[in-house]
């Protein structure tokens, strides 16, 4: 007899109906893959990525064994955020192409069996929205409550973050109506105001607009910082060290009527569609997480932490890397997997915009481990609970680029973060130094390497932001012809996923617990068991799990020669069917 694929997959599906715990979804099963369009490939050599180069590049996407896509923002914009400060939310970004481009992208993804999810970013809008010109107009404009505007009379406002800007403040003081209005980020993205239900009923009216576009589900930017408390009240770091960690992402995600917006959002779009939906979770604990995602509050799907990727930074400084250990690693992601267990749905990821290249923060970019210990964490990413998000560029192991000077960088944080050690007076030699391996968004941002030609193949003009001069031996072309590639293993790796139910529903179980080099578990699921084993390190390490692995099927093994050995070489990684 022989056993299909297809035919495995089917038995599996049954398996999981004899279990009434276990609800089946699409975006459970899926694998994520991330597409910064600015930077994934440019058709009409201006430099900047479009949405005619992802059309050309769907047979690859498809190729990689992902379900979903999701998209950086392409919605109208003047760009002082790549996108994420939006002036028409039903546009598409002049430089990315048109809706009619859109369309032809849509219709394309769901041609190969691929879904597409959006990014909506609505804590927030561009001061160039047509909202902010008529807001900012007069105290008495129709528009005014859109947005959250502070009176000069009453004194300067009590201080909020502003993420974005040298001097750290979230209010920006208006001449024309003499009043200070709020943006936790940039002063060109202006905080919308939630409270407002006319407000609340613009944002319903435009995601409808995209879900009878077709499309599958929503990324949402920042989405706990949506309400405030309209009062601004004066915080204490007495009140921040007391009721929120010390943290003020926690304060801005715990505002009042956070979670009555989210039902309602749910009950006037999400309901209605066969979607998915993931919050950003700026702010968001393991306390707090399931109040989002527990699918009895019918308020969203998913969401994702930031306390894996905030690990090992120096407190103090800008994204400044120290060490870190494997033991707070895997207790973090235990912990987080932990919150899941009964109830809602994770996430897990390594990478995204916002990030350093994976290989380079959490592996080893030298020549020598590279490419192990870019399959190593690729294999962490695709055995773990929850649901995979996989960065464009990662599949090829792209690394960071390590600028050596400011004039190269383009992203708005890491300039605002340079000119705040400057005004203080600090060492901005060693900031640049800091941003070559945790900090400088913009190591995730560099074009994708395409092939061997100018630009990385990427585009026929002058890239936005350079091309890593190593794409020369680095790219998707010569690693197609390569079976041992870091292409080749991550399409491997997504089809063992698809094929392994035990991988996305199954339970885990961290082992080793104290072991600082390796990071071992096993996933269980309708009897099968199955053992991942990670080296961490550039040195042999031991496993030390008390299970005999002789009579295991490999299923996985990134190193040419199969092993089925405890003592695991440097960046090993291995998944094993336990018998």
């Amino acid at each position: 007899m022989i056993i299909t694929s297809d035919s495995l997959l089917i038995a599996q599906e049954k398996l999981v109906e004899k279990d009434p715990k276990i609800e089946r979804k699409w975006w459970k099963e899926a694998v994520v893959y991330q597409i910064y369009p600015r930077s994934f490939k440019d058709t009409d050599g201006d430099g900047v990525g479009d949405l005619k180069g992802i059309i050309s590049k769907l047979d690859y996407i498809k190729s990689l064994g992902i379900e979903v896509v999701w998209l950086n923002p392409i919605y109208g914009s003047p760009n002082a955020d790549n996108g994420y400060d939006i002036s028409d939310y039903q546009a598409i970004m002049n430089e990315f192409g048109t809706m009619e481009d859109f369309d032809v992208l849509l219709k394309g993804m769901h041609e190969r069996g691929l879904k597409l999810v959006m990014d909506l970013v609505v804590n927030h809008s561009s001061d160039e929205h047509k909202w902010f010109q008529e807001s900012r107009k007069s105290r008495d404009n129709p528009y005014r409550d859109y947005y959250h505007w502070w009176p000069a009379e009453k004194g300067k406002p009590a201080f909020r973050p502003g993420a974005f800007e040298a001097d750290g403040s979230g209010w920006r003081y208006d001449k024309q109506t003499d009043s200070y209005y709020l943006h936790y980020f940039n002063y060109k993205q202006p905080d919308l105001n939630w409270e407002n239900p006319k407000l609340r009923q613009e944002i319903f009216s435009m995601m409808n607009w995209w879900f009878q576009k077709g499309i599958d589900g929503f990324r949402m930017d920042v989405i706990p910082f949506i309400a405030k408390d309209t009062t601004f009240p004066v915080i204490t770091q007495e009140e921040l060290d007391k009721n929120y960690q010390g943290r003020w992402d926690i304060f801005m995600a715990s505002g009042p009527h956070l979670h009555d917006y989210l039902k309602e959002m749910n009950k006037e779009v999400l309901s209605k569609y066969d979607c998915m939906t993931l919050a950003e979770g700026a702010g968001m604990t393991l306390k707090s997480a399931l109040d989002f995602v527990d699918a009895d509050r019918k308020e969203l799907d998913m969401g994702y932490h930031f306390e894996g990727t905030n690990l090992g930074y120096v407190p103090g400084y800008f994204k400044k890397m120290g060490n870190y250990s494997l033991v707070d690693f895997k207790k973090i992601y235990s912990d987080w997997d932990n919150v899941y267990a009964k109830k809602g749905w994770g996430t897990i990821y390594l990478g995204n915009h916002d990030q350093p290249r994976m290989t380079s923060r959490w592996g080893n970019d030298a020549p020598e481990f590279r490419v192990l210990s870019s399959k190593m964490l690729t294999t962490f990413l695709l055995t773990m609970g929850g649901t995979p998000y996989y960065y464009n560029g990662d599949e090829i192991g792209m690394i960071n680029v390590k600028f050596n000077k400011i004039e190269d960088y383009r992203d708005i944080e890491t300039l605002a973060e340079y000119e705040k050690v400057k005004i203080a007076g600090g060492d901005l030699k060693q900031f640049i130094e800091d941003q070559k391996t945790g900090g400088a968004r913009d190591n995730g941002r560099t074009p994708f390497q395409w092939n061997t030609s100018k630009n990385g193949g990427f585009s026929l003009g002058e890239p936005w932001l350079k091309v890593n001069d190593n794409h020369i031996f680095l790219n998707a072309e010569a690693q197609e012809k390569d079976p041992n590639s870091n292409l080749n293993y991550f399409r491997k790796m997504t089809k063992l996923r698809k094929s392994n139910l035990a991988l996305v529903y199954g339970k885990y179980t961290l082992l080793d617990v104290e072991n600082p080099n390796v990071y071992s578990y096993t996933r269980e699921f309708e009897g099968k068991k199955l053992l991942v084993m990670l080296n961490f390190t550039s040195k042999k390490a031991t496993a030390n799990i008390g299970i005999n692995t002789a009579n295991a099927k490999v299923l996985i093994n990134n190193y040419p020669t199969v092993s089925k050995s405890l003592e695991l070489r440097p960046y090993e990684a291995v998944v094993l069917e336990l018998k």
